[in-house]
């Protein structure tokens, strides 16, 4: 394990002293000014803040077309992604477009059969859907990169709507529009959004369009807000950064959670996983729902995440949540097996230095290695691939990065030099996937590492943990720790992560692998637990932790959650 250099984020001093003088706690307004924000204004959590619809590129273009064919009674089909934000932004479509009047269905491609987004294999799947024919297809989490799909679906006779939140390529697809805040045209405030806030942004400038067209009055039509709480879970399962419009779309949907008012499936998805959604937050979503919806797509098929979400009957929801549940147990015991294999396979690497980490067994399970690439470049912190055996002499890879390294500019940069090389990939700058013969494996390690090297002038990354430096007197007791998970944090606006020295003064092993701690500072002793830690610290000890509550016989009381510890 590569262990990380301790930072203290700078703190604008003008911006926290603007946040007190408008009545924020002292603490958040440390946090805050140190995570860029300069105003009250960009903590809103309220509908009114959140930025219109219209100002989506093409959001009204395609409003236009979807009412048209609403009007026409014409099919649609939503082709989904099978990950979770691809799932809650299907789920989203489906209730939306049905409560609107249309026509609709789904399908989500099988990641095992035809492959990561709108192919031509998937349209040849939809043109003998078991629904009949769709006139019209609607992409959800996909679509960006479809230019051969689209066109097979042109020629098939079937129009194509776009929406999708992921990297364009050199060449966009021919579709009917395309909604994606990415686009080299769209001048949207958020490049941000996740799959599923795209799709649930078109679906209220939809309800907006038939509200200019006198099909609801000027404030009918569907409850979409209803939807929120699906938006939130994709937004925060898909590690998009929480920029103050996702934070304010992942709040709403977290108070509705809270409040009880959420569909079926996620409420019996809270209960599978033993969490309460009364007190739901984000790692809740990340780290307990978020997986069940994603284990699906990972073992077996998406469409059973899909119904989990879209059942209104709750006796459905709970079954379906059950079985995605037992998927979720036999994906981390998949993954463990995978894991130490891979482990084993660096540990024979030999010892020169390397920017990257490629590995591949022709037993490992294709939905598990992004998970392993995750692990494992979180423990040598490097840009990882994990590839595993696809059929036909491919392989498929899964890649994960780390911040000093964009994947996907990574992977177009191999692309060129090797223009053979790869026949499919894509992604963001912290994943990225592909495919590659498998006889061209040793010739890409070589040109993946010098990629990397190249683009970054380094053979070796350093990891970093930024903190929130020492935590004032007072401040570590429940209170606080209630106030700090009232608020949305998560990727690009990290959770407080506060610095101190402490003595030990107790610690045991439980669970075989963590170490609960009694430490102390200036006569306050606290609880605290270092999970997938077993090592004994010595005396005196530098702690980066969290603050959380913890639950004990009906009493509730302060806990540190400790995220790194060394020798003070």
């Amino acid at each position: 394990m590569v262990k990380p250099q301790l930072l203290t984020r700078r703190v604008d001093a003008t911006a926290r002293a603007a946040l007190e003088r408008d009545g924020v706690h002292p603490l958040l307004a440390r946090l805050w000014a140190s995570r860029g924000v300069t105003c009250t204004a960009d903590t809103v959590s309220d509908w009114t803040a959140m930025l219109p619809p219209a100002h989506l590129t093409q959001a009204t273009k395609a409003a236009g077309i979807l009412a048209d064919a609403i009007a026409a009674s014409k099919r649609l089909l939503v082709v989904a992604d099978y990950d979770c934000d691809g799932a809650t932004a299907c789920a989203v479509a489906l209730r939306a477009l049905t409560q609107m009047g249309a026509v609709v269905d789904f399908l989500v491609p099988n990641r095992f059969e035809t492959g990561y987004g709108l192919s031509p294999a998937v349209v040849a799947l939809a043109v003998n859907h078991h629904a009949g024919k769709p006139d019209m297809l609607v992409t959800v989490d996909n679509g960006i990169a479809s230019v051969e799909g689209v066109a097979a679906a042109n020629a098939a006779g079937i129009g194509v709507l776009v929406t999708d939140h992921h990297l364009p390529g050199d060449t966009l697809p021919d579709a009917l529009a395309i909604v994606n805040p990415n686009h080299p045209a769209c001048n949207f405030p958020s490049k941000n959004l996740a799959g599923v806030g795209v799709i649930f942004y078109l679906m209220l400038e939809l309800r907006a369009e038939l509200r200019r067209r006198d099909v609801y009055s000027a404030n009918g039509g569907p409850r979409l807000d209803a939807l929120i709480d699906l938006v939130a879970l994709g937004t925060v399962a898909d590690v998009v950064k929480l920029d103050a419009n996702n934070r304010l779309l992942v709040a709403q949907g977290l108070k509705r959670m809270r409040a009880g008012r959420m569909q079926p499936g996620v409420a019996a998805l809270f209960s599978v996983a033993g969490r309460s959604f009364r007190e739901a937050g984000g790692f809740d979503l990340g780290f307990a729902v978020g997986p069940r919806i994603n284990a699906a797509g990972r073992l077996a098929d998406m469409g059973i995440g899909i119904r989990c979400l879209t059942t209104d009957n709750e006796d459905e929801a709970l079954t379906l949540a059950r079985e995605l549940d037992t998927m979720n147990r036999d994906r981390r015991e998949i993954e463990t097996t995978m894991r130490e294999q891979a482990l084993a396979a660096v540990d024979a690497l030999d010892a020169r230095p390397r920017a990257t980490l490629c590995v591949y067994d022709e037993s490992w399970h294709q939905g598990v290695v992004g998970l392993v690439a995750s692990r494992l470049k979180e423990k040598y912190w490097r840009p990882t691939l994990a590839f595993a055996n696809a059929g036909d002499g491919e392989l498929r890879g899964s890649g994960r990065s780390i911040p000093d390294v964009h994947l996907r500019d990574v992977l177009d940069l191999v692309s060129k030099r090797h223009p053979q090389m790869i026949p499919k990939f894509g992604g963001h700058a912290m994943a990225a996937g592909l495919t590659l013969a498998e006889q061209d494996l040793p010739e890409f390690q070589v040109a993946f590492e010098k990629a990397v090297q190249d683009l970054t002038g380094r053979t070796q990354f350093d990891p970093e943990l930024a903190t929130d430096g020492s935590l004032e007197d007072g401040y570590a007791n429940v209170g606080v720790a209630e106030m700090l998970d009232e608020h949305v944090w998560g990727s690009g606006f990290p959770g407080p992560v506060f610095r101190d020295t402490f003595t030990v003064r107790n610690q045991r092993l439980v669970g075989e692998k963590h170490l609960k701690l009694v430490l102390e500072r200036r006569h306050q002793r606290f609880d605290a637990i270092w999970f997938g830690h077993a090592e004994q610290l010595p005396e005196f000890v530098e702690v980066a932790y969290r603050l959380s509550k913890n639950s004990w016989n009906g009493v509730i009381s302060v806990q540190l959650i400790v995220e790194h510890a060394t020798a003070a």
